[in-house]
């Protein structure tokens, strides 16, 4: 525990997407006396009352217990979506590196782990409208790296709840995760470093593709982090379901984009997503595709109530701002989020 008056708390992945807001927030919240970002590169910037460690969690041999020592918080988002076509890469730097995490954590004695787990931990949702609240099953979509390694780390998590009943986990389950400055980052992970961000123009695409089934939950990267903040200052535990209304689905994007959706099967949406990720055009797999048409909608009460946490920002406010950030090549002075503007 932290000596002075205030928390102390480590963020890992702290100049992603998340990690950037959640560092942010924590720093301008008055019960936490000081932040420690951990990430492979150093920031362009410094919030006040932040300092950085560079740890790379896939590498063997970090000193992440003497990072951990003193911490009063350690909020886990530290992630690696590439490359989707070495998924031992990706389990390296995820899973072993979460593990390496979590023994951390044990052996500094931390009273608290935040943990971001995903919608994607989720097995198949329900038929129907049904949302799922947070006993749903979690074992993910295995033939989805993403989903897989997920789901991993929520059996990991079970053990780890088991053998340390005094820290107090908890298990952060968003829906997509949007703001203007990550729409440089997103673009390169999911669609390519060279798909220009001017295709988001409404009059450049007058059709929009109808997948039977697709349709998900999407929530302000900003409102994420809120939950963060909450979660390090709250007594609770357990899992938190987190996303913001409406759902998106291909209805709700024609609107937004005066479109007209042209109904197109799932085999033939797969074969062009699997033809495109065979040739390395396109990053995204089509193993994540499978697993999208799959997940399940999101109860999120329970967040609500135990966290007294509610989005600021509708999931279309959010649509729409991501759009203009990609529009733009927006960014933030962070390695992984770098603004690029392409086309």
């Amino acid at each position: 525990m932290s000596s002075g008056s205030g928390k102390r708390v480590v963020v890992t992945g702290a100049t992603g997407n998340v990690g950037t807001s959640v560092v942010r927030l924590l720093a301008e919240d008055p019960e936490v006396e000081s932040v420690v970002g951990l990430a492979r590169r150093f920031p362009d910037r410094t919030p006040p009352g932040t300092e950085w460690s560079t740890v790379d969690l896939g590498a063997e041999g970090a000193d992440l217990a003497g990072v951990f020592e003193g911490a009063d918080a350690v909020v886990h988002l530290a992630w690696a979506f590439q490359p989707t076509h070495d998924p031992a890469v990706t389990w390296r730097t995820n899973v072993l590196g979460s593990l390496r995490v979590f023994e951390a954590v044990a052996a500094a004695n931390v009273p608290a782990l935040v943990h971001a787990s995903s919608v994607g931990a989720y097995s198949p949702g329900p038929e129907g409208e049904r949302a799922v609240d947070e006993s749903w099953p979690t074992h993910g979509w295995p033939d989805a790296a993403y989903c897989r390694e997920k789901a991993y780390l929520e059996r990991a998590l079970d053990t780890f709840e088991r053998d340390h009943p005094t820290t107090r986990v908890v298990r952060m389950r968003p829906a997509f995760l949007f703001k203007r400055e990550s729409a440089s980052e997103q673009r390169r992970i999911f669609g390519g470093r060279f798909l220009p961000g001017q295709v988001a123009r409404p009059e450049l695409l007058p059709f929009l593709p109808d997948v039977p089934g697709l349709r998900v939950q999407a929530l302000h990267t900003e409102d994420a982090a809120q939950a963060y903040r909450l979660a390090v200052r709250t007594e609770v535990r357990g899992p938190f379901n987190l996303a913001a209304d409406p759902p998106l689905d291909t209805e709700l994007l024609a609107k937004m984009f005066d479109a007209r959706p042209v109904r197109v099967p799932r085999t033939a949406a797969r074969s062009a997503i699997a033809a495109a990720w065979g040739l390395r055009l396109l990053p995204a797999s089509p193993h994540l595709f499978d697993a999208v048409l799959r997940l399940p909608l999101m109860d999120c009460t329970r967040a609500r109530v135990e966290l007294g946490w509610r989005p600021q920002r509708t999931a279309t406010e959010v649509l729409e701002e991501f759009l203009h950030g990609m529009r733009a090549g927006a960014g933030a002075p962070t390695e992984p989020m770098r603004g690029r503007k392409v086309g």
